[in-house]
């Protein structure tokens, strides 16, 4: 499949606008996900089920440090596990003034100079650091770690929408690593904002990126998931908006033609390829079971809450504007409720 086309005209306002205006829609919804992940009681949510994170998260909030610093250093360059950890880590409201700390005991720290990046991406997006801030945190960590992209994700966190200059950076983590999970769905949320103020689109170009994406990765690759996060955030950009229903299952946008084939098809995935070790495999499940129950297929959603467990993840429960963890669990009892007899 040819590549789709992704970079937008750009928009006539001054470079001073572009890169210190108010963040949009999407990265403050995102930061207020992240809020929701914050402090020691939701350590294990943010973690996931990475038990040592949570750990160490743990261990960072009161104090005690060596723990997290040795997570990184055996972390190594799996990317899409340490990036996960990093932004973990970075959740924690003292972990600015820590990384800082250890930089400057350590001046030569990739780990530390990555993680006060991600921490200070994480103040930024929160409104208590300006963005100007944490993109030189973040390019300063680029330079200390020229084969991680976990920088380049901490600029990627800080774009308001699907611009060029996203795009860029995009690039950037890919030419790191090809099919690093957390960059393409957060390059996927901002797609889905263009021209959310026109309505809905069936032929919009985030769907034909998340096609596109799936398709360029390896077939066991938890890529393969990326139409069904399409599917979410293009209903949340369009629902923010008022054009769709606040309440996702009464929304058509999961039940047209189209939307059925990539819920089949992301389902059919799960089933013969799903990674018990992919440090991110929960958000996918949670993405995948939000599209099963809003689709009204109880009993596929079923089999997916089984696995998720209690890890649930805020978005995309959250969407448009809810509580998420409440919604997941009406949604998992609703749906275990209605699960088939023998299933």
């Amino acid at each position: 499949m040819p590549r789709p086309p992704l970079f937008p005209a750009r928009r006539q306002e001054s470079p001073a606008a572009t890169a210190d205006a108010a963040l949009d829609d999407v990265a403050s919804a995102h930061a207020a996900l992240d809020d929701a992940a914050s402090g020691p009681a939701a350590s294990a949510h943010a973690a996931l089920d990475d038990t040592e994170l949570a750990a160490a998260r743990a261990a960072l909030a009161q104090g005690r440090r060596q723990a997290a610093r040795s997570l990184l250093a055996r972390t190594g360059d799996d990317w899409d596990r340490r990036g996960h950890r990093i932004t973990v880590l970075a959740l924690e409201p003292y972990a600015a003034a820590w990384a800082h700390a250890w930089l400057v005991a350590e001046p030569d720290s990739a780990d530390a100079a990555v993680l006060l990046a991600l921490a200070q991406v994480r103040r930024a997006l929160r409104g208590r650091e300006t963005p100007a801030t944490a993109r030189t945190a973040c390019r300063a960590a680029a330079a200390a770690a020229p084969a991680d992209p976990t920088p380049w994700l901490g600029l990627l966190m800080l774009e308001r929408e699907g611009t060029a200059d996203a795009v860029r950076i995009f690039e950037e983590i890919r030419a790191r690593h090809r099919d690093h999970h957390h960059a393409h769905h957060r390059m996927v949320a901002l797609l889905a904002e263009r021209r959310a103020d026109a309505g809905p689109d069936p032929l919009h170009e985030v769907y034909e990126f998340a096609v596109w994406a799936a398709e360029q990765a390896p077939a066991d690759s938890p890529l393969a998931i990326l139409p069904i996060v399409a599917h979410a955030e293009r209903y949340r950009a369009l629902a923010l908006r008022g054009h769709a229903p606040a309440d996702p299952t009464a929304a058509l946008h999961w039940r047209d033609h189209r939307a059925a084939d990539v819920m089949k098809a992301a389902f059919d995935w799960w089933l013969e390829w799903e990674h018990d070790d992919h440090p991110r495999r929960l958000v996918d499940l949670n993405f995948l079971a939000h599209a099963k129950f809003c689709e009204g297929l109880p009993a596929e959603a079923a089999a997916l809450f089984r696995r998720i467990g209690d890890h649930v993840t805020p978005a995309p429960w959250s969407y448009p504007d809810r509580d998420p963890y409440a919604a997941f669990h009406a949604a998992r009892t609703a749906a275990l409720g209605q699960e088939r007899p023998g299933r």
